[in-house]
């Protein structure tokens, strides 16, 4: 079997996020530092049931490798039927457990951090996922618990039933978004376990990355919202450049390429999905953002959006 991921050196992960982290946004990670990309998640339900929107997500980036894809579902059979259907497509290393989506629609249905309340099945599902599937390797995203924290417990669950790796996102289903992420838990994790973990929560920028791998002392940390408006962060961490010492060139150049892709994956109409990055790439650091983000409202063309795109992004227009 080949060898995936080098967990001897700490791994930089893109996180799933839907609506976010679609083909062009993660080949942008891909290709300015991720170590390893991993698909929006996926309904085994839908895969089963042949949905094309599900199997245009799985569809990756030539750069994607490795590459991971994350399935939800709390039944079984069907999440090893939907095994299967991907064992059925090239270019996918890693098969992913979603056990800590807190979404009230997915939890509802048995999915996501709902598996915490119930680790039996939980293991039950993995083992499944192991037993079915033909990829090198098998992950979990999980949370530290439901409504009360048992992370030790959650992550041995986890090891036990054949994992390769776990990411933990250090909340619980209860703290949703917003409660102090507890980096205590997943050092806890780390201790506890011989397998990878990477550690996931509230990791932001360069500063608080270097200082969650140093306290936690996990493998790798995956960085979901800290890295949109900011893929360029995968760069920083690879290549040890803080924050203040990013190169508003570089900026431009990532800017333009996650435009490009956008172009290249969606068609014209991508210069319109773009805009609610650029309202988020815009939002501090370069002189009349808002009268950059009214123009781009109005904008459908590609050539027009990548000329004001190119313009506004000037290093000279960064503030120092």
């Amino acid at each position: 079997m080949k060898k995936v991921l080098d967990f001897s050196k700490p791994l930089y992960v893109l996180a799933p996020l839907a609506g976010l982290t679609d083909l062009p946004f993660r080949s942008v990670a891909k290709r300015f530092g991720a170590d390893l990309t991993v698909s929006e998640m996926i309904s085994s339900n839908a895969l089963v049931h042949n949905s094309k929107k599900s199997l245009k997500m799985v569809e990756k980036s030539p750069l994607e490798s490795p590459y991971s894809v994350q399935i939800a579902g709390a039944d079984e059979a069907v999440v090893g039927r939907a095994v299967e259907i991907l064992n059925g497509i090239e270019g996918i290393d890693i098969i992913d457990l979603n056990a800590g989506c807190p979404v009230p629609k997915i939890v509802s249905h048995g999915s996501g951090s709902s598996l915490l309340l119930d680790l039996e099945k939980l293991e039950r599902i993995i083992a499944t996922i192991k037993e079915r599937s033909r990829k090198p390797l098998t992950s979990v995203k999980v949370r530290i618990g439901f409504q009360e924290k048992r992370p030790v417990e959650i992550a041995r669950a986890v090891e036990a039933a054949g994992a390769d790796f776990i990411a933990v996102h250090g909340r619980t289903r209860a703290g949703k978004f917003k409660s102090p992420v507890d980096y205590e838990a997943i050092r806890r994790i780390k201790e506890a376990v011989s397998i990878p973990v990477i550690a996931n929560g509230d990791i932001t920028d360069y500063a608080k990355a270097r200082w969650v791998l140093e306290y936690t002392g996990a493998d790798g940390v995956m960085i979901g919202r800290g890295a949109v408006g900011k893929p360029w962060l995968f760069y920083q961490l690879k290549n040890g450049v803080p924050d203040e010492e990013i190169d508003p060139a570089l900026k431009r150049e990532v800017i333009l390429e996650h435009f490009d892709q956008m172009i290249a994956f969606y068609g014209d109409y991508g210069a319109v999905l773009f805009r609610k990055h650029l309202h988020t790439y815009s939002k501090a650091g370069y002189r009349g953002a808002s009268a950059f983000r009214d123009r781009i409202n109005r904008t459908e063309n590609p050539e027009e959006m990548r000329e004001l795109v190119w313009a506004f992004f000037d290093p000279a227009n960064a503030l120092s």
